[in-house]
């Protein structure tokens, strides 16, 4: 019986250690959690600190090494992939909406023309939206940098006061950062799809989804151009 619980026990328990290393124990009575590396047995860097949001031990070339350049990174991909989350959702809802895709949508600026919004014209030209940006931009990073690099404010940037909880807080940055990721991958490859099929990337999918053979990456003349 005895037997039996420990069995149940450690198939529990074994979900939870999934993905992780168990250091090893130094006096017999302590064992300390680290996340997984990025390269399989790979020791991480000893200048990422364990409680960095995302943290998984890749920094080949060492340019985290310097504290102060790891806080002006570190700020910089959390702001980047923010970026990128708005710009991949909205890229994903002009096209669904029918509104025209990601690329043209800047086109007027070259072209001569107006900016529209979801289908409503823009009554700014580009010179005044420009000065628009600038201004508003310069704005909100100056009160960033006076806070001091602030990139988890709280108040009245955590409306739903997602931050109030304290145990949660690391579980949310590092979803945070890994949508961040995500996002900026994407982008990336609708930059990559546009330039080899001259669609959106809901186009594209649909063109794939209708014929997945004939329609993907090994086919486009661009990704494999020997095929």
């Amino acid at each position: 019986m005895a037997l039996s619980m420990r069995t149940l026990s450690a198939k529990t328990a074994a979900p939870r250690f999934a993905g992780r290393r168990v250091a090893a124990v130094s006096n017999g009575s302590r064992v300390t959690m680290k996340a997984g590396n990025w390269l399989p047995g790979s020791d991480a860097p000893a200048w990422l600190p364990d409680d960095l949001p995302g943290n998984y031990g890749f920094d080949p070339v060492g340019l985290g090494k310097d504290p102060a350049s790891l806080k002006r990174f570190t700020e910089s991909e959390v702001i980047h992939g923010r970026w990128a989350m708005l710009g991949v959702a909205g890229c994903l809802a002009v096209e669904l909406l029918g509104y025209g895709n990601w690329y043209d949508a800047p086109l007027w600026a070259v072209n001569g023309g107006k900016a529209t919004w979801f289908g409503i014209e823009v009554p700014f030209d580009l010179n005044a939206l420009l000065a628009f940006e600038f201004v508003a931009m310069a704005a909100a990073e100056g009160q960033r940098n006076d806070a001091g690099g602030v990139i988890y404010p709280g108040g009245a940037f955590d409306p739903l006061g997602f931050a109030k909880d304290s145990s949660k807080a690391g579980e949310l940055k590092l979803k945070e950062i890994k949508n961040g990721r995500l996002a900026m991958v994407a982008f990336l490859g609708f930059v990559a799809q546009h330039a080899a099929t001259g669609k959106g990337p809901l186009a594209a999918l649909a063109d794939h989804l209708a014929n997945p053979w004939a329609n993907n990456f090994a086919t486009n003349g661009t990704s494999l151009p020997f095929f």
